[in-house]
This record gives C-alpha cells, structure tokens and sequence, in this order.
C-alpha cells in the first residue's frame, strides 16, 4: 500500500513539474528579442521571432513588425534602418505580429540604446500625405495591448500652439474595450485635464461657440475661419462624448511649419471587451492646430475584433442591432485582404454572401483600396472596381490593378500589400428576425480562394408587451363562469422559438356539487323518521394565473405553445348553504315536516395554490398584432381542467 501510494505521488511530482516545464518553454518560445548593429548615430535592427504555429488551411504564416525607436519616430518594416539627429540613450520597443499563427503574439522587452557620436548627418524627411492621421500596429484581441499612432503636422506658415483629443470606450457597449494605458510623447505635450476647455482666443462680432467639455456650451464670437477644416468644434466634442465613455487631452506648442510629430498611445484591451469578431470598434482622434481657431480635423479609426490576426476578414457594423427600428437602419460591411504572394495581384475578386433579408439593388460602394473608378458597362484598360451580382452573392473585381505582394523584393511597407472594400446596403421591405452570417471568397488573379471568417448579423430580443383577454370553460365545475384580461411579455417579433411570460387576473365563480347526507332518527317515542342534510358552497374567487411557456411560430399567422401554469387564489370567497329536512316515513318521498336552513361565509387570501400544463394554438398575426388562440391547461388537481379561448394584442 505505502509503495502504491509513493508510486502515485511521483507519478503527480513529475507530470507537474514536466507541466511546469512545459509552460516555460511555451512562455519562452513566445518571446522575440531585439537585435542591432550600430555604426555612430545610425542603427539596423534586426527581430529574433519564435517559430509560427501555422493555422490549418489558412495561407502561409508570417511577422509583421512595429518598431517604436524612443525619439518619437517609428517603422513597420521587418529589418528598419534609422539614424538619430542626437546623441543620448533611447529606449526601443518592438511589437511582432504572428499573422495565420494559432498562438499568442510574443513579446518584446525593450533595448536601450545609446548614441555616443554623430557620424551620419540626419535629414528630416517628410512622410505626411496629410496633416493628421491615426494608424494601428495591428487588430485587437482581447487582453492584448496594441498601439495606435496618432500623428499630426503644422501646414501653417507660422508657430502654432494646439490641442489634440483621443477618444475611445464606444457607449453602445456595456463593457470597456480598452483601458489606455500610457501615452508616449517626445515634443513636450502636456496632459491637461478633461474638464478643461478648448476654445478660441480673437472674439469677433461673428456669432460661433466656446468649445466646452461640460454639458453647458459658451456662446461668444471669432473672427472668419478656414472653410477646408471643420469650424463647430463644440459641436464635434459635444458629439464624441454622446459617442464614446471615455478620452485623453493633450496640448501642444511651439509647432514649426511643416514639422511632424507622432503620439504613440498603448491601449490593453479588456477581458469583458465585445467578442464578437464580426463586429467593428473604432477610437475617435481629434486635431486642433492652432488654438486661436476652432478649426480641427477629426479622424474615426475603425479595429475588427480578432481571435487570431488575419489579414483577410470581414466585419460589419451590424453586430446587435434593435428590430424595432431596424428599417431605419443601414448596414456597413467592411471586407479586408492582403497580398502575401511574391508578385503583384492584378486582378482581385471578392465573392461575398449577400443575406436574403438584404435588398441588394440597394448596394454601394464607399471606400476602397487600391483607390479606383466605378467601372462602366462597357470593358476599359484602366483600373476600376466592377460590382455584378447572383442570387445570393455580390462580387467585387478590381480590375487593372497593382497591389504588391508581402514577399515581392523590395517591398517595405506591409500596408501597400493590404486592400479592403467597404459599402453598404439596405435591408428588404419584408424580412424575419434572424440572426444571418456572411463570409466573402478572395481570388488573388487565378490562385485557389480564401475564405474569410463570418460576419454575423444579430438582433437584441427587444421586448414585447401585449393585452390578453378571455373566457376559461371548466367543464367539470357547476355553474363555472370566468373571464379574464391581464399582460405579456415576451421578445419583440420572434422569427421562431420564443419565450413568453403572462399575468392573467381572472374572475372566477362557480359551485360546489351538492353534498347530501341521509340518515335515520329513532326518537324515543319509538318514532322513526329520515333527516337529510344537503350542503351547497358557492365560490368568488379573484385568482392569479402566471404561465410561463415556449413557443413556436409556424409562419407569420399560427403559433404554437406549451408550457407550466401557476394559479394562485388572492382572494377566494366562500358562501355555505346547509339545508336539513325531515321526512314522515322512511322515504323521500313522504311529507316533509320540518325544515331548518343555515347560511354562512368566509374569506381567506392567497389560498388554492395549483400548477398544471399547458398547451395551446393562435392564429392571426404570429409575431405582431391581434391574434386569437386556444389553450388547454391539464391541472395536477381534479375538477379545474379548463379550455381558454382569448385575443391577444402584441405590441
């Protein structure tokens, strides 16, 4: 016995601590390392990854790369070369990507570098299409930090001194999706609190507003304002905080012309954020550039909620919507794609699913990349975007294109290789309330399809509330008479199975059968008569009924139901007649010559407790509307079997 039991504990001490070692080794082999060459001031970074756990069916893993370099500028090529303009330590982080990877991404500790001469001369480039701008280092998966950049530039001829806002925590979702956790500046950018305000300092006799954060808004006056930017910056704040929970605000100053700066924030999403991965979340970034005007830019970046980093995704903004005012409302689908090949697409097309509770002749196209034409109907040899249609699919080509490939030589910038469509459609004038899912086949030029995950479309249940009135017919009570009328509740416009709870206040009266009991009586006369005692109970009862049930809708006009109903009597009220008589002779039938008759009542609340099943039809309007329906209730209790037969109104 003790052997057994030694040989049980060794057999527990080494499968942990091979467990344990396990783990380590899965920890460890997650870790990516930052490698570099220096020569003065100019460095070469190199990424030592983990080997990828490749996804099964999916196409080839790899790395992307983000690079923070601790002076305010960043890369995302894989093998970055950078020069710093001064000498000092700097601090460089180093976030890797495992795209079509089932593990998580490793992480990176941060390398000091140190800069101890000048020997190459740094040049300022300017790599600013626009003048603001907030990028991504990649998608988010819950409890994952990822890094969005936010990057701003001064096109005045002038200092300026402004202000920029970092939006985020949408209000439409219960849970936080992230909590910021820093901000990395490199320009002297200041935090300011957010009950500060932001407004403009010229006054003129033009009427316009302060820009305040609180819910009051300041009128005054500015002077004339640039038409190219948005001028209502109380406005633009005033509907971001309707928008989102929670924001930063920084404040900048002494901004050359032309200079460009980037703020890096790093955002940890939640364990509670929104798992559904066809849904879209976005951060809202706001640039101010010069605080004598309330002229500002404002920039929506939109993130897929991911499980694994896929380049090819489709997502739609249609994730939990309100059926009610459904008709209201128009969906926006985003589906994303990137070239991994060694050579350049030429011809990409998109076969997505088009759900039948959508009007397709409604489609159209808002965005795209690479940025092209509409094509016409007639074939041309410029790059265009064709949309042609079946039953049940709409198909994108991108004509004439050139969308590099993630392995063609001399490719840096993993962005260049990804392309996305984005459109949007209207929903068709009958449709039911079902959740639909849509995925989308990627053909690169004449390669094998790749199929995207499913973008599902979702309804709250909503509630419904209805009136219900009646008649019950107990055949197994005397004289019985009951009505009914009371409320439901159950979801809004059901497609099919539903629950459905009701509170009936029914009005009840009915008789007891006749008890009759005979006897003889002997007296002591030697007299001998029979004495009949016939008692009668009739019954007022104000009863409770709670069903609670499940039902099934066959189509938009019969339904079916089955369920549990609980009857309580709040108020039950009892008259008891008590007639006794006696007979001359042994029989009934003889002369009756005396006769006494008692009455009396009683009162008793939340008495007759009784449960029973339930099962019963309604045709009409299924879904929404009147309806008339039939119901049996089988009671665990004799005598109280009963048909219903009512109308019920939803609404």
């Amino acid at each position: 016995m003790n052997k057994q039991f030694l040989f049980i504990c060794f057999s527990f001490l080494f499968a942990y601590s091979y467990s344990q070692q396990l783990l380590a080794n899965d920890t460890l082999t997650r870790t990516a390392t930052i490698k570099n060459s220096t020569n003065g001031n100019e460095i070469i970074f190199t990424p030592e990854t983990p080997a990828l756990n490749q996804i099964a069916g999916a196409p080839k893993a790899f790395y992307t790369y983000y690079w923070e370099f601790g002076d305010g500028h960043y890369s995302t090529e894989e093998k970055p070369k950078h020069i710093y303009k001064n000498k000092g330590e700097y601090n460089v982080k180093l976030w890797a990507t495992n795209n079509y990877d089932t593990g998580k991404p490793p992480t990176t500790r941060p390398k000091k570098i140190a800069i101890n001469s000048i020997t190459t001369d740094y040049e300022d480039l300017a790599t600013m299409d626009e003048d603001f701008t907030i990028k991504r280092n990649r998608e988010p998966i819950p409890e994952e930090e990822i890094v969005a950049i936010m990057s701003y530039k001064n096109i005045k001829d002038y200092v300026t001194n402004g202000k920029v806002y970092l939006f985020y925590n949408e209000l439409k979702y219960k849970a936080n999706n992230f909590e910021l956790l820093e901000a990395r500046t490199y320009h002297n950018e200041k935090n300011i609190s957010v009950d500060g305000f932001a407004y403009t300092k010229n006054i003129d006799n033009e009427s316009t507003y302060l820009a305040s954060l609180h819910d009051d808004i300041v009128r005054s006056s500015t002077i004339l304002q640039d038409s190219t930017e948005k001028t209502n910056l109380p406005l633009t704040i005033s509907e971001s905080k309707a928008y989102y929970k929670d924001w930063s605000l920084l404040e900048f100053d002494n901004m050359q012309p032309n200079e460009e700066r980037n703020i890096f924030f790093s955002l940890k999403t939640t364990p509670e954020m929104v798992k559904d991965t066809s849904a879209i979340i976005s951060v809202r970034g706001i640039y101010i550039p010069d605080d004598n005007y309330d002229n500002h830019k404002v920039k929506d970046m939109e993130m897929e909620i991911v499980t694994s980093h896929d380049p090819n995704k489709m997502s739609s903004n249609g994730t939990f919507m309100n059926y009610r005012l459904v008709r209201f409302k128009t969906l926006k689908y985003k589906i994303k794609f990137q070239n991994n090949g060694e050579g350049p697409a030429r011809t990409i097309r998109l076969e997505t699913d088009i759900p039948d509770m959508l009007d397709k002749s409604t489609l159209q196209v808002m965005d795209m990349y690479p940025k092209c034409d509409i094509c016409p109907k007639r074939e041309v040899l410029y790059s265009c975007l064709d949309t042609t249609f079946t039953d049940t699919q709409a198909i994108f080509t991108f004509k004439n294109i050139y969308l590099p490939g993630s392995k063609q030589k001399n490719v840096k910038e993993y962005d260049s290789t990804k392309g996305f469509v984005k459109y949007k459609i209207k929903f068709a004038k009958d449709f039911h309330k079902k959740k639909t899912k849509s995925r989308t086949a990627i053909i690169f030029d004449k390669n094998d399809p790749i199929i995207t995950n499913y973008s599902t479309t979702r309804f709250l249940p909503g509630i419904s509330i209805g009136v219900k009135t009646g008649y019950n017919s107990f055949n197994d009570l005397k004289n019985s008479e009951s009505y009914f009328f009371g409320a439901t509740l159950s979801p809004f416009k059901s497609y099919r199975w539903y629950w459905q709870i009701e509170l009936m206040n029914n009005l009840h009266t009915y008789d007891s059968d006749t008890n009759i009991v005979e006897e003889f009586i002997q007296e002591a006369q030697g007299f001998r008569f029979l004495q009949r005692t016939s008692t009668d109970i009739s019954y007022e009862n104000i009863d409770w009924d709670i069903p609670v049930l499940i039902r099934y809708n066959i189509n938009n006009y019969f339904g079916l139901g089955a369920g549990l109903q609980n009857t309580i009597s709040l108020s039950e009220k009892q008259e008891q007649r008590i007639l006794i008589e006696q007979f001359e002779g042994d029989t009934p039938d003889a002369f009756v010559f005396r006769t006494e008759e008692d009455t009396g009542s009683e009162t008793n609340s939340f008495t007759n407790l009784r449960t029973g099943l339930l099962f019963e039809a309604t045709a009409g309007f299924a879904r929404i509307g009147p309806s008339l329906g039939a119901r049996y209730i089988m009671n665990f209790e004799n005598n109280f079997n009963n048909w219903q037969f009512y109308a019920i109104w939803k609404f």
